[in-house]
């Protein structure tokens, strides 16, 4: 830890860290726009100016690392004009009409010309009169909003490893692009998106729907995949505008997928059902929830009656929360009288809960989320992780770009993991289980097993040994 002074206040700071972050630790705030919490320093905006003591420039908070006894001042008449230069400059070139802007009263930019007193800038720039980009299902791109912080490509990058937009042009012709200027090609997560600190980028499906500021928030969770993703729901008049994710959670720490970002048209869609209905003829007619209920209990009653409770089944959904789940099969075995209830996870799920439940005890997974990114070795068999489990996939992705871990893929299919291996296995379809013995059989036959983990952790071993190096020749 190195022990710093910022504004007089005492604070003790990680090797490494910045001195925008040792504020936020002692609760001092400094302004930024190009800082990103998921991203690496990049010091582009320059609104983070401080002074260090014995330094006779301002220095940008979000790249300059503390030291020991540093003294950091945060407030004073020159740091003030100096942040209010910026903040001018940058508005010099920025396209102000607020009136329609999707991010009015929620926008960074505007939030720091309103704390520094700019009514307008007192210089005139070059403005960008690019068009607008509206070639992506999801999201519009609107350039002369955009202040060229990087943090859309810089997400894009350092996060989602993608990289399908990045600075183009130079001077007052810079702007964000893809390869080419072609039509955004890319994954569809919507960090750029989220990113955004202006109104550069925004949502197709929630344009001119409702302000941040006029939106009522919700913590939830996404019901998708299984990873659990922390998100917010923003609602107006009991309909659902956007999501956003949440920062600082454990699961996806700010990140999420385009399944979790835009796959939300359904819970406002037209043709869902607002009541329950009732066949009758060829047809169904709506009919009150009592009505409904009521004949559901004549008719399990009537069948429990004359073919016994265990003629009665009961299917539940992975979209219904825990709750109505426990509810459900409580349900089923104590009113219904019966154990016949099952779920939509057990068809994908029952060779991986078995595997699983008879190897460690439990058919969930042993390690959280978080501990992927940090393995030295991954091996990837039967997964399509990035699609299948796009959050577990960053977290493979974080493990080989960021601490160079080793990565194995064991696919007949050139899924986007392959990219970033170090091997891949592509075997014939339906051989997995195959591989998986000849390489269990190699260890052994090799010794290249660890004799003390094995002594002290397993069971059972020396019958799987002499299973194992039992050798058979396929033809």
């Amino acid at each position: 830890m190195i022990n710093v002074s910022i504004d007089d206040k005492k604070v003790s700071a990680p090797v490494g860290a910045t001195i925008l972050e040792a504020a936020k630790q002692c609760g001092v705030k400094i302004p930024y726009l190009c800082n990103f919490s998921l991203l690496k320093p990049f010091g582009g905006c320059r609104v983070c100016l401080v002074q260090v003591k014995g330094n006779p420039k301002l220095l940008a908070a979000c790249t300059t690392p503390v030291a020991e006894g540093m003294q950091v001042t945060t407030d004073s008449d020159e740091i003030h004009k100096a942040r209010k230069f910026v903040v001018e400059l940058i508005l010099s070139d920025h396209d102000c009409r607020c009136i329609t802007c999707e991010k009015d009263g929620n926008c960074k930019l505007q939030r720091l010309a309103y704390e520094y007193g700019i009514q307008e800038s007192r210089y005139q720039g070059e403005t960008r009169n690019y068009e607008p980009d509206g070639n992506n299902p999801f999201l519009e791109y609107d350039h002369k909003k955009c202040i060229l912080c990087g943090r859309c490509a810089r997400v894009c990058d350092e996060v989602q490893a993608v990289g399908a937009v990045d600075f183009a042009q130079r001077g007052f012709c810079a702007k964000i692009s893809t390869a080419f200027d072609k039509p955004l090609d890319c994954i569809l997560c919507g960090s750029c998106f989220h990113a955004c600190p202006t109104g550069a980028i925004n949502s197709k499906i929630a344009r001119f729907k409702g302000r941040t500021a006029d939106l009522e928030q919700t913590k939830s969770v996404c019901p998708f995949c299984g990873c659990g993703c922390n998100l917010t729901l923003h609602t107006k008049n009991q309909q659902l505008v956007k999501v956003t994710p949440q920062k600082g959670t454990i699961v996806n720490n700010g990140s999420l997928c385009v399944k979790g970002s835009f796959g939300y048209d359904f819970v406002n869609h037209k043709g869902r059902l607002t009541t329950p209905l009732i066949r009758q003829d060829d047809g169904f007619r709506g009919a009150t929830w009592e009505e409904a209920l009521s004949l559901v209990a004549e008719k399990l009653g009537r069948i429990k009656q004359k073919h016994g409770a265990d003629s009665i089944g009961g299917l539940s959904s992975a979209k219904c929360t825990d709750e109505d789940n426990y509810v459900f099969q409580k349900f089923m075995r104590a009113c219904i009288g019966t154990n016949n209830v099952d779920h939509c996870a057990r068809l994908c799920h029952a060779s991986t809960v078995a595997g699983l439940a008879t190897t460690f005890g439990s058919g969930a997974m042993t390690n959280s989320i978080a501990e992927v990114g940090g393995a030295d070795v991954i091996f990837a068999i039967g997964s399509n992780t990035t699609d299948s489990h796009p959050i577990i996939g960053l977290q493979v992705l974080k493990a080989v770009r960021e601490r160079g871990a080793k990565l194995i893929v064991a696919d007949p299919r050139k899924i986007r993991l392959v990219q970033y291996a170090d091997v891949w296995l592509r075997q014939k379809p339906g051989t997995d289980v195959a591989l998986l013995n000849g390489l269990m059989h190699v260890i052994l036959n090799e010794g290249l097993e660890d004799k003390t983990f094995i002594a002290e952790r397993t069971e059972g071993f020396a019958e799987f040994e002499k299973q194992s190096l039992t050798t058979r020749r396929i033809k």
